[in-house]
């Protein structure tokens, strides 16, 4: 136990030492991103920072595989470096034996991370977003409450809420929908009641509708009128309401599964923020699969040589099954794979992977 604590303690203070590095690289190539940004805004140096700090645990919580494999890499290095990894062996330890304490860390690292981290990230995230929104003059598009969806359109001082009772996945086909115009300084305008409307070509295809006009008039019921078909002109795109359902990374995981009931019950796809929230149901196990893949290229003592070409395989096999898991969850996004086999697939190959390179390691 004594030697499991060890190692333990090694591998947890090679994490935050790399951790510390990655937060500070990520700082100063925030603040020049956040510049390039928010240029046209004028903030101060202090709103600059307050941004960046914002927005940097957003970007480090994406860095956690690599973080894990450098500083698994890192660790590894030091203990073959200093003879303890032939120590050991010669004291009878085999080299998964040493690896469990450092994998058992980076386990609990990683729920750690899901646990804690995600919502503080979540928290970042939707105060960056907010800020950023108020600093270039835009708003949220769209909301989707409980049992409807709303919708804000609109340039200049005219602006149109729309509230829909369901919707086409992208969010461009609304039913049992209901337009409210304004402008401001003078009130509402214009108030529709539809059975369904459609986005195309930059106007709203309202069917069964029935108008009111809230201006220039003491009795709007009266002045009613009913529409089989009506057009509204509209300032919206299916680009942007897809954008605005905002990045999964804003929600917390634990209020992850019932925004996606409330984007099902409304109709919207839900699809990429249960691929979000199922991958970070499984980064526990994937942070423990680098730190394997890590050690399996770095045990070797250094006086057999070539450790620079074992380091680079290290990273480059960890960069290849990090890619093959983006793109993965990138085709359980898509809906061209199920969603559990676009999450889960790669951590458990990458984990037989590592664990029969440590097992042919051990035999040689």
């Amino acid at each position: 136990m004594i030697l499991h604590r060890y190692f333990a303690l090694r591998f947890f203070m090679s994490f935050l030492t790399v951790f510390a590095v990655f937060f500070l690289i990520v700082g100063f190539i925030g603040v020049v991103e956040q510049i390039r940004i928010l240029e046209s805004a004028g903030l101060a140096a202090t709103e600059l920072g307050a941004m960046t700090l914002l927005d940097t645990p957003r970007q480090i919580y994406q860095f956690m595989p690599l973080i894990m494999i450098i500083a698994a890499i890192n660790m590894f290095l030091r203990l073959a470096k200093s003879s303890e990894l032939v120590v050991t062996r010669a004291a009878g330890r085999s080299a998964l034996k040493t690896l469990v304490a450092p994998a058992l860390v980076a386990l609990a690292l990683g729920c750690l991370s899901m646990a804690l981290f995600n919502p503080i990230v979540a928290a970042t995230s939707k105060e960056y977003e907010r800020r950023a929104a108020v600093y270039l003059g835009e708003g949220t598009i769209l909301s989707v409450a409980k049992d409807s969806l709303w919708l804000r359109q609109g340039s200049g001082g005219e602006q149109t809420v729309i509230r829909a009772e369901g919707s086409n996945l992208d969010g461009t086909e609304l039913r049992d929908a209901t337009f409210i115009s304004f402008i401001e300084g003078q009130g509402p305008t214009l108030r529709i009641e539809a059975a369904s409307a459609q986005l195309s070509n930059g106007e709203w295809l309202i069917k069964d509708a029935k108008v009111w006009p809230l201006s220039d008039t003491i009795n709007p019921e009266a002045d009613a009128k009913r529409y089989a078909t009506y057009t509204l002109a509209s300032t919206l795109t299916a680009d942007q309401i897809r954008d605005s359902f905002g990045s999964p990374s804003s929600i917390t995981i634990w209020e992850l599964p019932q925004f996606i009931s409330r984007l099902r019950d409304a109709g919207l796809a839900a699809r990429r923020h249960e691929v979000w929230f199922q991958s970070e149901l499984a980064q526990p196990l994937f942070l423990m699969v680098m730190v394997l893949i890590g050690a399996g290229f770095t045990m070797r003592h250094q006086r057999g040589g070539g450790v620079g070409l074992w380091v680079m395989g290290g990273i480059g096999v960890s960069f290849a099954i990090y890619f093959l898991y983006n793109f993965s969850k990138i085709l359980g996004e898509n809906g061209q794979i199920p969603i559990a086999l676009s999450v889960w697939s790669v951590p458990i190959a990458g984990l037989f992977l590592a664990l029969g390179l440590l097992l042919h390691l051990e035999d040689g």
